[in-house]
């Protein structure tokens, strides 16, 4: 009988209480102001402070020195990908932050309403979030480019911004799992050990059909959209959109694509209004930083929450748990195993809130669930960088809708339901365990 591999961490429960708690103050405040009808009831709360407490918690039933847990989560905070989060979080901010000041927003989204009707807005953010995010490999960079865009459509036409939102988010969880320089992409197919363009001829075959649902419903869904007389506009101030537009499908640094799109911001505001100055894009560009302040200080607090329950053993404990679970399926064993793997790398997902961590830490156990039930590495792929993909796509501590949500000013919770393709591509990796699609050649 085959067992699950063993790890060095001793597995122990009771380490995922931390995160448990976090959620049941932050979500549990927000449910309660809904209750009694208090306006924006989700921003009652500030989440880093709801973390708090959980931070306290697993500093205080870690088995070991508090010092030893205090760098433990001090090492979590500061990981190199968390840091580069951080800084995408500035730069984003500033970068919305000084578009937005000169104008750039609006004359893009004047420029869009000149030549598209306000109906079809929704399906156009949907794609070229997904052609930006399958270019450049990142979500988080395909919002911070996009998401500001959509913003400005909702402020001109009917769209309500949690749908506009929805369909960047949208289109950006479309590319980062199917993107074949994606880091979830890389992470599935190293620990599967198949060939990325393998992964890549089983995964398309769920993940399209599922945009195109999509589509479909964003066409349809028009939310009474009416003829919006759009204004006159400097195309000049297009440019930095333009050329953000243009690098993200480039092989060029996120980082580098944001900062070049702050520079050209500030000159553009510098050439065309009169009334900016180096005072004013100095002050736009800390009001971006100081916008981005929450969510970026969130990530660093979970990042650190989650060092200390891997560190504690708690993932080990629910991946040994998950597979456990699996053992109980003997009908249908090969779908029995897609569905094991399918929840390993979920809930590792909601714990880590990172889709390419979740992957990682729960690779090697999936990698035995797939020789054990012979589930095709290729599909067991596929279904980890699908699955890690939806949950990321819809949990409000996500870097990804925290970023998307500072930039339009929603709460994440308000969003989760218009994340329209994260749901759909479930549904058809479902759809695809039940019925075997797609059907695979053997060797």
């Amino acid at each position: 009988m085959t067992t699950p591999p063993h790890s060095q961490v001793q597995a122990r429960g009771l380490a995922l209480l931390p995160l448990i708690v976090f959620l049941a103050i932050f979500l549990g405040s927000g449910i309660y102001h809904t209750i009694i009808g208090t306006e924006f009831a989700f921003y009652q709360m500030k989440a880093p402070v709801a973390a708090l407490p959980a931070i306290i918690l697993a500093i205080l039933i870690y088995r070991g020195k508090i010092n030893t847990a205090i760098d433990t989560f001090l090492k979590g905070a500061s990981h190199p990908n968390l840091i580069l989060m951080f800084m995408v979080f500035m730069l984003a901010g500033a970068f919305a932050s000084v578009s937005s000041t000169i104008g750039s927003v609006d004359a893009t989204v004047q420029f869009g309403l000149s030549i598209i009707s306000p109906e079809f807005v929704l399906p156009m953010l949907f794609v070229i979030s997904a052609f930006i995010a399958t270019a450049m490999g990142t979500s988080m960079g395909t919002i911070a480019a996009c998401a500001p865009i959509a913003f400005g459509f909702s402020q001109a036409t009917d769209i309500q911004p949690i749908y506009a939102i929805g369909a960047v988010v949208s289109g950006a969880m479309f590319g980062d799992n199917l993107s074949m320089i994606s880091d979830t992409t890389i992470a599935a197919t190293r620990s599967l050990n198949v060939e990325l363009r393998d992964k890549f001829r089983v995964n398309v075959w769920i993940a399209l059909p599922a945009a195109i649902v999509t589509i479909l419903i964003y066409m349809f869904n028009t939310h009474a959209s009416q003829h919006i007389e759009y204004k006159d506009y400097d195309l000049w101030l297009m440019l930095p959109y333009l050329a953000v537009f243009f690098l993200a499908f480039t092989r060029l640094h996120v980082l580098a694509v944001l900062t070049i799109g702050i520079v050209l911001s500030g000159v553009m505001g510098l050439l065309e209004q009169p009334t900016f100055d180096i005072l004013k894009l100095n002050n736009a560009i800390y009001n971006g930083f100081v916008g981005m302040f929450e969510v970026a200080l969130l990530s660093m607090f979970l990042g650190g929450l989650s060092a200390i329950m891997q560190k504690e053993g708690g993932l080990e404990w629910l991946i040994q748990r998950i597979y456990a679970m699996t053992r109980l399926f003997k009908v249908g064993t090969q779908r029995a195993g897609e569905i094991g793997i399918s929840f390993l790398v979920i809930f590792s997902n909601l714990f880590v809130a990172n889709n390419t961590v979740a992957i990682i830490l729960s690779g090697d156990m999936a990698r035995e669930v797939a020789k054990e039930y012979g589930v095709d590495p290729k599909r067991a792929a596929a279904l980890m960088d699908i699955f890690s993909c939806v949950v990321q796509g819809i949990i409000p501590y996500g870097a990804q809708l925290l970023l998307a949500c500072s930039i339009a000013k929603l709460s994440p919770v308000e969003l989760i339901g218009s994340i329209y393709y994260c749901w759909i591509l479930a549904i058809f990796a479902i759809i695809a365990i039940i019925f075997r699609i797609p059907k695979l050649k053997t060797a």
